[in-house]
């Protein structure tokens, strides 16, 4: 019998229920008291907790209703990127120079080709215009084109969700997403003791800043320090207008906004980090295809998958998780990649481990929806199978080790349980989750879910539930 064919054996008894015993019905009393304390509904929550290897829940409330989990379900596409695609699987971005270089004159258009990589950050963007550079062009006397037809993203309300449609992690994807579409902007105290100074990370000089904030003597304190933002034209965003008062004892403060469009925060970054290393351009901005037969100038390849799953899960990063969804569809079943492409892969490989996947809703493959649905008992199959994988000590490190990183860097801090669970939180409006594992006293690894789904989850109770739980399951 082969150790795979053993791996999915096992992982079958569990989901078929292989009992010897009756499932733990009986709330511990630590966990009971959160949910007598906030009046929880008895279906407003649901609650899993299984020893790796084992087939019999230690703990099991609601366990096959389907849940909202918010971020926690990220698990499940960088779980199947990881399998699928492999951790060293690198993203491409292609430039082609449409003309003669002469003298290191680009006599015509430079062209980038995305392949989607989720991290095509400033510093990586700066390094790719460094190897142009020693590869001859300086100068560019035409457009800057763009190539993003590797996936298919139509125009979608960014502020749909939450009517926040400037905020970073609203983001829509794109094959050539540069910087997350997002600048981090920059405000300090100026020295006349009356403005204020503001200055946006990366750079962007196609980008208006409408500076009206002035300075006014009180504690560095207040919702978001005082800034109002305000964008005439939310589909251009290419204006933005700062107002308010803020406080003098702020030294600091930094605020990310998402602005501008793929297409035009990705040139204004260009002409930035261009300038600022000799070079010049020309021309503007505009969509086109990449010549079919021509060879690229120059081939830049991302960090590996690996290192992307990682900061998508321990730092819950939402348009990288949703261009990884994009990416499992143009990859495995060709141009372009499209979020129904991106489901059915991630639908195909989990039934195709033995999952019942009827309690499964994925949107977006970032949980940014309020209709992603889950079961925990599913949420711990599918953790408890990628403990088995040959991939799984990458998987685990991309989750958050609570009281220390990511997204759980400030839950159970000075506990007895800091360091000794790696997890992934969830949290949007009224919906609290956390999946992972947690390495008990006894010196056992459990596999742990909870979900809660009631007015104001996020505020408070959500938490208190999630850490109750986790702690109860260190202490088995």
């Amino acid at each position: 019998m082969s150790v795979h064919f053993s791996k999915i054996l096992l992982l079958f008894l569990i989901i078929a229920g292989w009992h010897t015993k009756t499932a733990a019905t009986e709330l511990p009393p630590s966990v009971k008291l959160v949910i007598k304390g906030h009046e929880i509904p008895a279906n407003a929550y649901a609650l899993y907790v299984r020893e790796v290897g084992k087939t019999e829940p230690a703990l099991s409330i609601n366990p096959e209703i389907p849940l909202n989990p918010a971020s926690a379900i990220k698990v499940i596409p960088t779980l199947a990127a990881l399998e699928l695609l492999g951790p060293a699987f690198r993203w491409k971005t292609e430039v082609y120079t449409l003309g003669n270089i002469n003298n290191g004159v680009l006599n015509g258009d430079i062209l980038f080709k995305g392949y989607g990589d989720p991290h095509f950050v400033t510093e990586e963007f700066r390094k790719l215009l460094g190897e142009m550079k020693r590869r001859g062009v300086s100068k560019i006397k035409g457009d800057l084109l763009i190539d993003d037809t590797w996936f298919e993203a139509p125009y979608e309300d960014p502020g749909a969700f939450d009517n926040e449609p400037h905020r970073a992690y609203n983001v829509p994807p794109n094959a050539f997403l540069v910087n997350f579409k997002a600048a981090s902007f920059h405000f300090y105290p100026a020295g006349n003791g009356r403005n204020v100074v503001v200055y946006s990370d990366p750079e962007l000089p196609n980008l208006k800043i409408d500076n009206r904030l002035r300075l006014r003597k009180r504690y560095c304190s207040g919702f978001q320090r005082g800034v109002a933002m305000t964008i005439p034209d939310s589909r251009a965003a290419d204006h933005i207008i700062f107002e308010g008062k803020f406080p003098t004892g702020c030294d600091h403060y930094i605020m990310s906004r998402t602005v501008l469009t793929h297409e035009t925060f990705a040139f204004g970054v260009f002409k930035s980090l261009w300038e600022q290393a000799g070079g010049t351009i020309s021309g503007e901005v505009k969509t086109a295809s990449a010549p079919e037969l021509a060879k690229p100038f120059l081939v830049w390849h991302s960090k590996p998958l690996s290192d992307i799953i990682k900061l998508a899960n321990k730092f819950s990063n939402n348009v990288m998780t949703r261009q990884l969804l994009l990416a499992l569809g143009a990859e495995l079943t060709g141009q372009p990649g499209t979020v129904e492409k991106g489901i059915g892969i991630v639908d195909e490989y989990l039934t195709g481990l033995g999952l019942e996947t009827d309690t499964l809703t994925i949107v977006n493959g970032a949980g940014l929806s309020r209709d992603t649905r889950i079961s925990v008992k599913l949420l711990a199959d599918i953790l408890e199978y990628a403990w088995s994988i040959t991939y799984m000590p990458e998987f685990i490190s991309s989750l958050s080790i609570i009281g220390m990183d990511g997204t759980a860097k400030n839950r159970l801090k000075f506990s007895k349980v800091s360091g000794y669970a790696h997890v992934k939180t969830g949290t949007i409006d009224h919906v609290s989750a956390l999946t992972g594992y947690v390495n008990a006293k006894s010196g056992r690894k459990y596999i742990v879910s909870g979900i809660l789904n009631q007015q104001q989850a996020h505020q408070g109770p959500g938490k208190e539930l999630m850490n109750a739980l986790i702690s109860w399951a260190h202490d088995q």
